[in-house]
């Protein structure tokens, strides 16, 4: 059986996120594997995988504050808000300039109450809305309060009947990219999709440390990119045990409280990583326990 760990796949276009976890599973000879966070099939990029043990750290995977490059397209509408969707409007964009463009996306930044795009897995009485789009209905989600705490312009490229704009975002989990795109066509009456999506970040996990299938293929069942102990480090603030303390805590036990703001993980004194806790009530509890039993 693979060991535990986290593993920064690079996920290419044209797969799900579920179809990257049927793959490591088979890599790594394991059932116990999952992702951090879902891909829409056509981006690429930063896709976390837990295996083994490490599958208890996707919940704050999943959380973290996420990364893209991507390329809007104005003057076309789509379906879905991106490329795979059927083109529903057009409009002339020989009158939208690079002012009135900065300015649309500028809207955007900080924190804002985003409606996520309707062909998405969000479920609206039960049932997923893409679902209920492909069925036909008009579906219409509520607003999320979300964070843009980077939107950039990259590039500017015009043709006769489209503009194409590169750019670089940082935001909060539950982010829609195809939203930006949708909602900076509306503000300019123009309409405008997604063409490209790459996820660069999670948290602290990187493009510079995320690997292809083809190159985990060479190596399975060794699949493993960061070992659970390294994983919880770039994940979590530190906190190492005394002998006594690691003890405790890897039978559940509370610690003493020192102050750290929010989860952080908890380390023996040999570096093997205990637990991930949480303080309040003026006691330290383990939120999990990744001591091997």
């Amino acid at each position: 059986m693979s060991a535990d760990g986290l593993i920064v796949v690079d996920k290419p276009a044209g797969m799900t996120s579920h179809d990257v976890v049927a793959r490591i599973r088979r890599l790594a000879r394991t059932r116990r594997v999952g992702h951090g966070g879902t891909l829409d099939p056509m981006a690429t990029g930063v896709l976390i995988i837990g295996v083994n043990r490490a599958t208890r750290l996707l919940t704050y995977v999943i959380g973290s504050e996420k990364s893209y490059t991507a390329t809007i397209r104005l003057g076309q509408s789509t379906i879905t808000d991106d490329a795979e969707g059927e083109v529903t409007a057009t409009a002339p964009v020989d009158a939208v300039t690079d002012e009135a463009i900065h300015d649309g996306l500028a809207r955007q930044r900080g924190e804002i109450d985003q409606v996520p795009s309707a062909v998405s897995a969000i479920k609206i009485n039960g049932e997923r809305a893409y679902k209920r789009v492909r069925e036909g209905e008009d579906v219409q989600i509520p607003a999320r309060r979300v964070t843009i705490s980077r939107l950039d312009v990259l590039d500017i490229r015009r043709t006769a009947s489209s503009v194409d704009i590169d750019i670089d975002v940082t935001c909060t989990s539950g982010t829609y990219i195809r939203a930006i795109a949708r909602d900076l066509g509306t503000v300019l009456q123009v309409g405008g999709h997604l063409t490209a999506l790459r996820r660069t970040a999670v948290g602290g996990l990187t493009l510079a440390s995320a690997r292809t299938l083809e190159q985990l293929e060479e190596v399975a069942p060794d699949v493993v990119g960061l070992p659970m102990a390294e994983a919880a480090r770039q994940a979590f603030p530190e906190r190492e045990a005394t002998a006594e303390e690691a003890r405790v805590l890897s039978h559940g036990g509370p610690l003493a409280p020192v102050g750290i703001p929010g989860p952080y993980a908890v380390f023996s004194p040999s570096g093997e990583v205990l637990a991930i806790v949480a303080e309040r009530d003026g006691k330290a509890r383990a939120e999990i326990v990744l001591a091997p039993a």
